[in-house]
């Protein structure tokens, strides 16, 4: 790994500021929650149905699957910083679209367009890699977590009262509005801190075999999944179970929405300071144990009789908590398979996880129907966590097998 002088901002000789690794990992998560207070609004625009632009978030997710395996290989090949360029003046052309489409049906495939913002979250974490040493990855991962957790936190709320205050259309303005910040932002800023690379396109895409054929790579990604799926599960279904099952409006449903993002704050805030500390699979394990005794409990108060907006949302802060501790330390040991395919191995892994995020995101859309209540979503939402357990268990047992001089 080369060395980086430390970072100076808007010097693209030394590595990339902290404050351009954060803008670059929170475009997506913005682009993903922010417009979902709006759904309704949308619905009635559209002369469609609250469920049918649901599928917004399920297209955005399953498009970002399938660009995060190419986005990999490709920067490992051209470098991150063209490749982060293009993705975000594309990303920035297709929200400022997604203001004008005639239909449902354009306005998704737009969705599918923007999805080029999960590119930069992927590069981001890349470029750690390229700069930092694997003892201390995870650790700094978490802390750019941490920055970036305050877009959901926030992006939701805004989102509601800029749809209250001016109709849905101003989300978009918005989020494209904030692209162009962020692409100026890492064009004076990000340099290039990939190595020198002599491979061509397809044998990048050839060691994909070297990754699906590690455990260890599996298991990091798959807990990932299962942790992460918890909350597209979340993504999913909570607009419907805000404003059907509880009756709020796109601004109290943008407020309570965002809570899950204060338990995601702390949790990169404890994975940044303890993960050097306990290792990357324990902060896993705890992070999965976390949103489980949550959704336990949610699901025991809604049983009794007692859920209520509050009490939904609020146990969400456990998930949100949970998934701080899990994302940068799994995202962590993908790196740290084989480090030499940091790039591809931030795609692929992101894009194993986004997909069955996308896969639940949307199931959760389906188990929710009309005069029910929030039980179903909170049983698919623990179910994953319970996955998620039993795979962390394993790879705790396979690094156990596993000699240092033989980590696959």
């Amino acid at each position: 790994m080369p060395d980086f002088s430390d970072a100076r901002f808007f010097d693209r000789h030394t590595q990339p500021h902290m404050f351009t690794l954060v803008l670059l990992a929170s475009i997506s998560a913005l682009t993903m929650n922010s417009f979902l207070p709006s759904l309704p609004s949308m619905a009635k625009h559209f002369g469609s149905t609250t469920a049918i632009m649901g599928l917004s978030v399920g297209i955005y997710l399953g498009s970002s699957a399938v660009l995060q395996i190419l986005v990999g290989p490709l920067s490992d090949r051209v470098g991150r910083r063209p490749v982060l360029l293009w993705s975000l003046g594309i990303f920035v052309a297709a929200s400022f679209a997604c203001i004008y489409a005639p239909n449902v049906l354009s306005f998704l495939v737009l969705r599918a367009v923007q999805a080029l913002a999960a590119c930069s979250m992927v590069l981001a974490r890349a470029i750690v890699r390229d700069t930092t040493d694997t003892q201390t990855s995870g650790s700094k991962i978490a802390y750019i977590s941490m920055g970036m957790a305050i877009t959901p936190m926030f992006g939701p709320a805004l989102g509601g009262f800029l749809d209250g205050w001016f109709g849905w259309q101003a989300n978009f303005w918005m989020i494209g509005s904030i692209g162009i910040f962020i692409w100026i932002v890492t064009y004076f800023d990000q340099g290039e801190t990939l190595s020198t690379t002599t491979q061509r396109f397809g044998e990048q895409l050839s060691e994909y075999s070297e990754l699906l054929t590690s455990q260890r790579f599996w298991g990091y990604c798959m807990t990932a999944a299962f942790g992460a799926g918890t909350f597209f599960a979340y993504l999913g279904g909570g607009p419907f179970v805000g404003s059907i099952v509880f009756g709020l409006s796109p601004e109290q449903l943008g407020v309570y929405f965002g809570l899950p993002a204060v338990g995601y704050f702390l949790g990169n805030f404890l994975s940044g300071r303890y993960t050097i500390r306990f290792g990357i699979d324990s902060m896993v394990l705890w992070g999965l144990w976390t949103i489980l005794s949550g959704l336990s409990l949610s699901i025991a108060w809604s049983y009794l009789g007692y859920g209520s907006a509050e009490s939904f949302f609020g146990f969400m802060i456990f998930v949100g908590l949970g998934n701080g501790l899990i994302l940068p330390n799994a995202t962590a040991g993908m790196l740290s398979v084989q480090p030499h395919l940091a790039g591809t191995a931030s795609g692929l892994g992101g894009s194993i996880m986004i997909a069955g995020g996308a896969a639940l995101s949307t199931l959760a859309g389906a188990v929710m129907a009309p005069g029910g209540d929030e039980m179903p979503l909170l049983l698919l939402m623990w179910s994953s966590a319970v996955g998620g357990v039993g795979i962390i268990l394993y790879v705790y047992r396979r690094n156990r097998e596993l000699q240092p001089s033989d980590q696959s």
